[in-house]
């Protein structure tokens, strides 16, 4: 079972692909104490 996040919690490490290839890491692509992650469906 997947587990939420709550207030404080930590952001799960996961290796995501890019569109135009290769992949990001997060969180260790993410510079600084905040950021947001916006996934995009593409089309309906």
């Amino acid at each position: 079972m997947v587990e939420k996040l709550h207030i404080g919690s930590a952001f799960p490490a996961m290796t995501i692909p890019l569109v135009g290839g290769g992949a990001i890491t997060l969180p260790d692509a993410m510079n600084g104490r905040y950021g947001v992650v916006l996934f995009y469906r593409g089309h309906w």
